[in-house]
Formats: structure tokens, C-alpha cells, sequence
């Protein structure tokens, strides 16, 4: 009995879904239509349409090339699966049932096919498009002049030829499997494969299309192990715990990678040869395919994971040397770090020495600006209006003024439109009056002045009687054009409408002036798209939904549209095979303010080199707070090939070549025409002098050397010499890292004071200071420099130095008379500084009123060397503190204990204490002594060293009370020879931290304070 045919849909139902189908594409090519459209003219104001160009047509190209490819594929084999249908079929309950379907799609089989294959080649070419930088790598790449370590292959290969290779490997694996599933389909509803009935189960061409399918999968697989023996260099090895082939690779699965490709080839020909022209049957093509399967697992797995567990694991440290010196090397290659300059650094002299009252270089230049905090100090001080912003941090760039170069913080004065009150923000305030910020405000790092203000020399609105005293008179760092059209304060929807007719109707708020006014103006840059046509007003209606471009008059014949304003974003648009900085800095370059972002170049294919995710390496206290988080790339290659700068007023972007040598860079410039990145002779010398050295590279970079800088393979595998970076010194607990800080300073070995970016490193595991890492530009040139202290130092790092500094009992003392309920203290950057042989730490310490909006005002300087414990000084600046770290430094040379010493040190009258007798004294400092190490043990996190520091601290606390019970008894002959020594010494005459540790109840008190935390 024969199944009736699929129900139709009436003629009403089929009309309805064309409706639909209709308005849905009508709307979704209108969408992408508006948007190629205002990028191609945002594109040619910019003077890039290269960009554009370029990546439309390789994206439409990959997309046809592909889609239609897959589409051909698929539905060929589909219609051959048809074509070769059996004319008669044995009757069966099976065939009776698929009669049905073979009525409902054989009168338009020819549709329902090239739907099939539209569908799949639709997939497939938005898939492909999507590979539009791979395929320009692949066309355009050339040598690194390196070769790989195992094949001699040159590295762009793998940068640049490989990944694509890949994805057609992959691309042809789905088309394959796609077209088998396809056509057993079609078989199956045909005829052609059956699972009931009398006779054979699938006709000869049936099996012969669908053995052709498997070998033609089997051959791709061949193929697949030749690529895999390559991208072998780029996997993760457990063995090493690093990147690249390593003994059991080399010697096992390679081999077996080789082995299993020729098998691969043998079963194809099998597969074809055996079910088609000898035995035709499926027997031994199915023990061929099944042969290769146990192959696979014998050769390729068990084989390497027996050479890995009985060869290798036993003697790895030898067995994988070589190969972990591959990736030692290939790793500092990939990041720059070959030449990196490492310098020993001693750091052994531990008292502070007379040259720092003298020194030119270092102490001068000592910054006391903290970047996050002072931008509150900024915004109330410079902001006039609400506003304006200058963001949650500023920037450190140095300038030359008077003749002498130094550091400044610098922040733009920039429009934050999520400041406008209710009133204000409406649709033609925040588009056409509140369009742009005004000036560059910047101040000395190194210099505060009206009870801790920073000390301003440019960006001034207007005269400010209640500031000429905190502020320089004139504007040492001039901007002919201070307007702000660009800034990092602009989101994605923050566009703005310049532009008039009449040159007499000034629209825009330029800047305040005097009570409540304010001056007007009209842009009159080159920046902006025209919008004064009718065609134009529509375009950005659609776009941007909104019907005001169409019924406003603000909008009028001359007026222009300022969109895509970040500085940041526009970098990424014009050259988006970059990675850009998260931190982009303003400066003055002759006379306009240019935003300057540094661009990198990374790949993820570079054999044996470290893999590490951007994101995750970049990524500090200052992310996301002031600072822009990176993408979560996985990158094992990188340079600062690109400076880029965007003129704040007019937006005009600039790409310059910064890094010559850089393939990829290269590559990319080919791509697009030879011409998109100036050379590297035509960046102004102004410009160049505003370089610095790229804050999220060097994170990378100061990551990788804390382990890569030891080159020894045998060191490296037993991991002893590793380093870590600290964290927040004031918050070690957050487990946010240090961020690196900008410094105008001289470090040892340098010929003066440079500019450079600079970070403190701690051994794994522990938090005394192991090394200092400093990135600059010499002649040009980026340089990485790393101070390395010997392994045993005495040399506290950040985190203990912060700790020993604020738990002083002086400096606490005068710390909480600082903080109270009405203040709260805030600590600024802990500086490294290396000086004559010793560590000098400098660290400001703010103090933020509790009432609403008070900035924080630098108030006191912490300032220790040596040790981070011994010679500490809580000073009012940092002339008084140098002074005082000084004088410490000849009263323990006389042989008197240093003590610490606050801002204001009391005067010597009757009423202070007097100094302990000797042993007392060494007593109490041993008490002093080991408190800190009880909390540095805390800290680290170390469990072993916390119960040996317990220790310490109670045979230091019950050698304290012996002591004292000594110093109490009446006649003591050693001690009237002690001209220290009071003649009856009394427990009130001890200071209150002394007379605490004397006391039981505080012993007891302070023991469980310290174990209890």
C-alpha cells in the first residue's frame, strides 16, 4: 500500500513566509548596507580607505571562494548520490515506508539540494570570511631569517603559512564528513543502502561513492599528521612544562607522526582498491580503517607515553635539556629579550651614605606625584566645571622647561557627558554645545606646594587669584591648540555635531570664564564627516536611530560629525591587525596635543616559544582603573612595531614604523598596499622625544624574565632561581600585582638620568628584593635592563619594606595621628631606587579629609634604606628625609642605635625618655626584630618560615624580660659603668611600645596577635 504524499501549504501560508523572509533580508542588507556605507566615509575622512578596501574585498572574496566551493562539493555529491539510485529496488516494509519521502522530494529534488548546499556554503563562507588575516598573512608574509631548532624550517612558516594551512585542513575534514553524511543519506532514502531486505545491503556505486568519500577523509588525514609533525613545536610539554617538542616528541611521536601518515595513504588506496576493483565488499576496507585505528593508538600514543615514563621521567633533567634550551632561546627571541643587559648588583651597603645629600641625579628627580591618586587632586583643583574629567589616572611624560628636563604627571581636561546633570543632558547640549574639553594640565612629579597640592604649569582656563600661589604665573608647556575633541573620556556613542553657517553663531562651549560664564566656539578643523546633505542627515539618522540629524536645526549645510573619538578605537579601526596599548598618553608635540598609543604586533605560531594570554599578563591594581583591560589573546610573539598618534582637536591618525626588523609589521604593510605605516626616518624629533617605553610590553616582558632569565637548562628544570612579581605593597592581601612606574632617573651603569619604566622582582616564594627591571629608549633604541642582587640578600622587597616602615612605633605613632575620624592615610608609589651600593625606598603618604570630595594631599614621605628596616625616617619632604636617613647613618657608625624618626622630631628636653641600657636596648631591638619577621612570614605565605619567626619572637620576648629583670636589681657595678644608664632606673621612665614588652599581660597580647592574624 502505497503512504500518501506530504501535505502541501496553502497558497495564503506561503505568501505569509515570503513576507517575512522578504522584510527580514530587506532589513538586514538595509543594517549592513548603513554601516559599510558611514565606515567607508569615516574611513576616507581618516585617509585610510586602503583599510577598508582591502578588508571588504578579502572578506567578500574568502566568503564566495569558500561558500560556494563547500556549496558545489556537498551538493554535487548529493545529486550524484541521486544520479546513482538503484532503477529497481527489492519490496520490503523499509522500502514501502521511505516511498513517501521519495514522492514528497522527488519532483523538486533539485531545489531541496541546492537549498541544502546554499545553507551549508552560507555557513561555510561566513566562517571563511572571518580568516581574512590569516589569508593576508599567508599571502603577504616572508622570512625571520630564523630557522627552527628540529626541521631547519624558516619561523614564518609557522607565523605565517601554517595557520592557514590549518584551517583548509580543517575545512576539508568538514566538507568530507558533510558530503559522506549527505550522500548515505541520500542512498538511504534511494535505494542505494539499505538496512532490510534480500541481497547486498548497498549497491556498487553506492559503494564506491562512499569508499571514494572515506579514502578521500583517510588521505586528508595523511596529510594532517605531515602538518602535525610541524605544529608538534608549538605544543604544550608536560615534561618541561613549557612550549615545543621534547624528548619523548623528537624521538618517539614524530617518527610515529611520519609512520602513521604513509599508513594513511596505504589504507586509502586499500579502501578503494578492496571494496571497488577486488573483493568488493566492505570487510577489508573496514580492517584497513580499524588497522589504522590501532595504529594510532600503539604508535602514536602508547609508544611516545613508554619512552615518556620509562626513558625520559627517570633522568628528565638530562634527557630534556636540549630541548628546554630550544625554548629558552626561542623564548627571548619571540619577546625581545635577547638583549636584555644584565647587570650584579650587590647592594651591600646597608647604611645610608653622606652622597645622598650631594647626589644630582637621583634624589632630585625622586617622584612624588602618585599618577591614581593625584588625578582626584586634578579633578578638583582643575576642573572648574562638572563636567570635566581627567579620568581615574593620569599620565607620567617628561618635558624640558627652563632648560632642565624632568618628569610631569599630565592629564587632559576632557568632557565626561556622564557628568552632565539632568537639565544638561538632552540631545542638543551633549551632541552640539558639550563637545570637547580644554588643555593639557600638567605638574612637576617631584614637587607639591600649599600643603600638598601638586605645583601646576599649564592647562590654566583663566586667572585664579585664590591658586597664583600653587601655580606657575605663566604656561611653562604651551598648547596652541588646548580644544579636546578626542579623548579617552569619549564612548561609543559620544558623537559630536560641529560646525555653522554663520561664523557668528558660535554653538559649542569652548571653556568658563569668570562666575558662571563661559566663552563660545566653532570647530574649525579638518577632522569629521560632512553631513549637510539631506542623503547624509538620513544615513546618520538610520545609524545612529535617531531622527533629530533630520529635524534639528543645529544640524545645517556646514556641519560635520565627529564620531569614533577614543583614541584607542580609532587606532584599531585604521590598522586593525594591531594590538594596542591599554594606556595611551597625551602630550604637546608642537604645539597641539597628540595622543600617543603604542601598537604591537603579535603572532601565537612561533615554534618553542612561551604561550602566554595578554590579559592575563597585563593585568595590575591600575586595570580597568585608569587603564584599559587587554583582550584575552594567546600571543608567543610580540613587538612594538607601531607608535601611532591622534591629534586630540582634529583626529588625524598616524602610524609610524618604530620596530624596522619586525616581519609581521612587514607583512601587514605589504597587505595593504606598501604605504598604510610611515617609515621610521619620519618621526618628528619632538615627537620622539615624548617616546616611552610600552607599559603593557614591558609586564610581558618583566613576566617572562622572572623565570627566562635563567639560561642554564639544568637551573631552569629545577626552578630554584625563579622570580615573582610582589603585589600591592599597602594591600599585599588583594593579590593584585605592583604595577611598574615611570621614573626620571639614573640607575647603576647609566650615563645619566633617562626616562624609563621601571619594576621590583622577589624570589618565588619569598619577599626579599631580587632583582630590578627597567625598560628605556637609548639612541632610539628600546633597552631592558635587569639589576640582579645576590641570592642570599639582606635586601627587603616592596611588600617588607612597606610593612617594616609602617610598623616603626614612632612612624605608626605619627601615622594615626594622621588618620583619624575625620582622615583617612593613603600611600603613593613604593620606589626602588638603587643608590651607592644600597636601596633607598621612597614611598609619599597622602591624607584624604572624610568630607565629600576632598582629594588626597601629599602630607609625609616614607624614606628607609638598606635593609628596609634599620634607617627609617617619616619626613616632611624629601630634602629632610635624605637629611635624616644620613644622620642615622653616622650615629651607627659612632656605634648608637638608629632610631626611626618622624616629620618633626621632638627637641631635647628633660621629658624624653632616656636611651636604654646596652643589653636592654639590643633586647628590645631583637623584640622590634622579630615582630617584623613574624608579619613578613604572614605574608609570604610561607608556613615554615612563620613557625620559625614565632620562635624567634618568643626567645627574643623572654630574653627581653631577663634583661629587664637585670636592669631592675639594686647595685648593678656593669651598669653604673653604663653612662646610658640611670642611676635607679624606673619602669615610667620606659617608652610606652618598651614598657608594653615589660609587661606580662602585653607579652601575652602581643604573641597572640601575631600567631592569631
Amino acid at each position: 500500500m502505497r503512504s500518501s504524499p506530504l501535505p502541501r501549504m496553502s497558497r495564503r501560508g506561503r505568501v505569509t513566509i515570503g513576507v517575512l523572509v522578504g522584510v527580514f533580508v530587506l532589513f538586514t542588507l538595509l543594517g549592513w548596507g548603513v554601516q559599510a556605507w558611514t565606515d567607508w566615509l569615516w574611513f576616507d575622512e581618516v585617509r585610510y580607505t586602503q583599510v577598508f578596501t582591502n578588508v571588504l574585498v578579502t572578506r567578500l572574496m574568502l566568503f564566495l571562494v569558500v561558500g560556494l566551493g563547500m556549496a558545489a562539493v556537498i551538493g554535487g555529491n548529493l545529486w550524484l548520490a541521486h544520479r546513482l539510485r538503484p532503477r529497481l529496488r527489492p519490496h520490503s516494509l523499509e522500502q514501502a515506508t521511505l516511498e513517501r519521502y521519495r514522492m514528497a522530494l522527488s519532483p523538486r529534488l533539485g531545489t531541496w539540494i541546492a537549498l541544502v548546499a546554499a545553507v551549508i556554503g552560507l555557513f561555510a563562507g561566513l566562517s571563511a570570511q572571518s580568516r581574512w588575516n590569516q589569508w593576508l598573512l599567508f599571502r603577504n608574509g616572508g622570512s625571520f631569517g630564523i630557522k627552527d631548532p628540529e626541521f631547519g624550517v624558516d619561523v614564518g612558516f609557522y607565523v605565517f603559512q601554517l595557520p592557514f594551512w590549518r584551517y583548509l585542513l580543517g575545512l576539508g575534514f568538514t566538507t568530507v564528513v558533510l558530503a559522506v553524511l549527505g550522500a548515505l543519506a541520500v542512498h538511504y532514502v534511494f535505494g542505494g543502502v539499505r538496512l532490510q531486505g534480500v541481497g547486498d545491503r548497498m549497491t556498487n556505486a553506492a559503494r564506491a561513492h562512499l569508499t571514494t568519500l572515506v579514502a578521500v577523509f583517510v588521505l586528508l588525514k595523511a596529510i594532517a599528521y605531515v602538518l602535525d609533525r610541524r605544529a608538534m613545536l608549538l605544543e604544550y610539554n608536560e615534561g618541561t612544562r613549557l612550549y615545543g617538542a621534547g624528548y619523548a616528541d623528537v624521538n618517539a611521536l614524530l617518527p610515529a607522526k611520519e609512520i602513521l601518515a604513509y599508513i594513511s595513504i596505504v589504507v586509502a588506496i586499500a579502501i578503494i582498491v578492496f571494496s571497488n576493483a577486488v573483493l568488493r565488499n566492505l570487510v577489508w576496507p573496514g580492517i584497513s580503517l580499524a588497522l589504522l585505528g590501532v595504529s594510532a593508538i600503539a604508535i602514536g600514543g602508547i609508544y611516545p607515553w613508554a619512552v615518556q615514563t620509562f626513558e625520559v621521567k627517570p633522568s628528565a633533567k638530562d634527557k630534556e635539556a636540549p630541548y628546554i634550551q630550544r625554548s629558552i632561546d626561542a623564548t627571548r627571541g619571540a619577546f625581545g629579550l635577547v638583549e636584555t643587559k644584565s647587570t650584579a648588583y650587590a647592594a651591600s651597603n646597608l647604611t645610608p651614605p653622606q652622597s645622598l645629600i650631594t647626589d644630582t641625579s637621583v634624589v632630585p628627580n625622586i617622584r612624588l606625584l602618585d599618577p591614581q591618586l593625584v588625578s582626584e587632586t586634578y579633578t578638583q583643583r582643575q576642573q572648574v566645571r562638572q563636567f570635566y574629567d581627567f579620568g581615574e589616572k593620569l599620565d607620567v611624560d617628561r618635558y624640558g622647561t627652563g632648560g632642565k628636563v624632568q618628569d610631569y604627571v599630565v592629564g587632559l581636561r576632557e568632557i565626561n557627558y556622564r557628568q552632565l546633570t539632568e537639565q544638561q543632558n538632552n540631545w542638543i547640549n551633549r551632541h552640539t554645545v558639550y563637545t570637547h574639553g580644554y588643555g593639557l594640565v600638567a605638574a612637576p612629579a617631584n614637587r607639591v606646594v600649599c600643603g600638598g597640592q601638586p605645583y601646576f604649569v599649564s592647562g590654566f582656563l583663566g586667572e585664579d587669584k585664590t591658586q597664583q600661589q600653587c601655580s606657575s604665573q605663566t604656561e611653562l608647556i604651551p598648547a596652541e591648540q588646548p580644544r579636546v575633541y578626542y579623548g579617552e573620556r569619549m564612548a561609543t556613542g559620544d558623537y559630536a555635531i560641529v560646525g555653522q553657517t554663520d561664523p557668528n553663531k558660535k554653538a559649542e562651549f569652548d571653556r568658563p570664564v569668570g562666575e558662571g560664564g563661559g566663552e563660545s566656539y566653532t570647530y574649525t578643523g579638518s577632522g569629521g564627516v560632512e553631513i549637510g546633505s539631506f542623503s547624509r542627515k538620513l544615513l546618520y539618522a538610520i545609524k545612529e536611530q535617531e531622527s533629530n540629524f533630520l529635524l534639528s536645526d543645529a544640524v545645517n549645510e556646514d556641519s560635520k560629525l565627529l564620531y569614533v573619538r577614543n583614541p584607542r578605537d580609532r587606532v584599531e579601526k585604521v590598522a586593525p591587525f594591531l594590538t594596542v596599548d591599554g594606556d595611551p598618553y597625551p602630550a604637546v608635540v608642537d604645539g597641539r596635543i597628540q595622543w600617543i598609543v603604542d601598537g604591537y604586533t603579535t603572532a601565537a605560531t612561533y615554534p618553542y616559544a612561551e604561550r602566554v594570554n595578554l590579559q592575563a599578563e597585563t593585568a595590575d591594581e591600575l586595570t580597568g582603573r585608569g587603564t584599559f583591560q587587554l583582550a584575552r589573546e594567546n600571543v608567543n610573539y610580540i613587538r612594538n612595531s607601531v607608535k601611532a598618534t591622534v591629534d586630540a582637536y582634529d583626529g588625524t591618525v598616524r602610524l609610524y614604523e618604530f620596530d624596522e626588523s619586525d616581519p609581521v609589521l612587514k607583512a601587514w604593510n605589504k597587505a595593504f598596499g606598501g604605504d598604510l605605516v610611515l617609515p621610521k626616518a619620519d618621526i618628528p624629533v619632538e615627537l620622539a622625544e615624548h617616546f616611552r617605553y610600552p607599559a603593557d610590553l614591558f609586564k610581558v616582558q618583566r613576566n617572562l624574565l622572572t623565570k627566562f632569565h635563567v639560561t642554564n637548562p639544568g637551573d631552569f628544570y629545577s626552578a630554584q632561581d625563579f622570580w615573582q612579581v610582589p603585589n600591592v605593597p599597602d594591600a599585599p592581601d588583594s593579590g593584585q600585582k605592583q604595577p611598574p612606574y615611570y621614573l626620571f632617573t639614573q640607575f647603576p651603569g647609566q650615563d645619566g638620568p633617562r626616562f624609563q619604566l621601571t619594576s621590583a622582582v622577589t624570589p618565588n616564594g619569598r619577599q626579599n628584593l631580587a632583582a630590578l627591571i627597567s625598560g628605556s629608549y637609548v639612541d632610539g633604541k628600546p633597552e631592558l635592563e635587569v639589576l640582579e642582587l645576590p641570592d642570599q640578600t639582606r635586601i627587603s622587597g616592596p611588600v617588607q619594606v612597606h610593612q617594616s616602615m609602617t610598623n616603626n612605633a614612632t612612624i605608626r605613632t605619627e601615622l594615626n595621628l594622621l588618620s583619624s575620624n575625620q582622615a583617612q592615610v593613603q600611600y603613593g608609589n613604593l620606589l626602588s631606587l638603587p643608590f651607592g651600593d644600597g636601596m633607598l625606598y621612597v614611598e609619599p603618604v597622602y591624607v584624604r579629609s572624610n568630607q565629600q570630595n576632598a582629594p588626597p594631599l601629599l602630607q609625609k614621605i616614607l624614606m628607609s634604606y638598606g635593609d628596609g628596616g634599620s634607617y627609617v625616617v617619616l619626613a616632611n619632604n624629601v630634602t629632610d628625609g635624605i637629611k635624616q636617613l644620613v644622620d642615622q647613618g653616622k650615629r651607627a657608625g659612632q656605634g648608637t642605635p638608629p632610631p626611626a624618626t618622624g616629620g618633626n622630631p621632638p627637641p631635647p628636653t628633660g621629658n624624653n625618655p632616656p636611651a636604654l641600657p646596652g643589653e636592654l636596648a639590643d633586647a628590645a631591638n631583637r623584640v622590634q626584630a622579630a615582630i617584623t619577621e613574624v608579619k613578613a612570614a604572614q605574608t609570604s605565605g610561607d608556613f615554615e618560615r612563620y613557625g620559625r619567626a614565632l620562635k624567634a619572637l618568643d626567645e627574643a620576648i623572654t630574653a627581653f624580660q631577663q634583661a629587664q629583670q637585670a636592669a631592675t636589681r639594686p647595685s648593678a657595678p656593669r651598669r653604673a659603668a653604663d653612662p646610658a644608664a640611670s642611676p635607679n632606673p624606673s619602669p615610667k621612665r620606659l617608652t610606652p611600645t618598651r614598657a608594653a614588652c615589660r609587661r606580662p599581660v602585653a607579652v601575652d597580647r602581643m604573641r597572640s596577635a601575631t600567631s592569631g592574624r
